[in-house]
């Protein structure tokens, strides 16, 4: 569920409430031990991003270096409306791969990819 490869934290399968404090200690665990700041936490496998997911994600956030340290890619559709419900834009950084080129970012709210054209 939790995978630490290529200085990323991939996060695979559900978040639920059976499982959302073991993933929260793996990850947590994961960000203590790492050095350079920021990380990127890639959620392209993550397959229902929902309220229970996002909590996990921000509780991890608040462990990090000025509660920064934490860069999210490959954040899913749902998961972007949970975010802009919750005025929570603002406060994570969200980087657009590829696969995102041909969306519109709302400005303002995400880390663009520098590989990807500024629009």
């Amino acid at each position: 569920m939790i995978q630490y490869i290529d200085q990323r934290l991939i996060v695979s399968k559900t978040i639920n409430f059976e499982n959302a404090e073991q993933i929260y200690q793996i990850g947590l665990k994961h960000i203590q031990q790492h050095k350079v700041f920021p990380l990127v936490v890639d959620l392209a496998q993550l397959e229902n991003g929902n309220t229970l997911s996002l909590a996990v994600l921000v509780q991890w956030l608040r462990q990090t270096p000025e509660n920064k340290g934490l860069h999210f890619k490959n954040v899913s559709e749902k998961m972007l409306k949970i975010i802009q419900a919750s005025h929570l834009q603002d406060d994570l950084k969200l980087i657009w791969s590829k696969s995102c080129r041909n969306k519109k970012a709302p400005s303002g709210a995400f880390l663009l990819n520098p590989f990807l054209p500024a629009e």
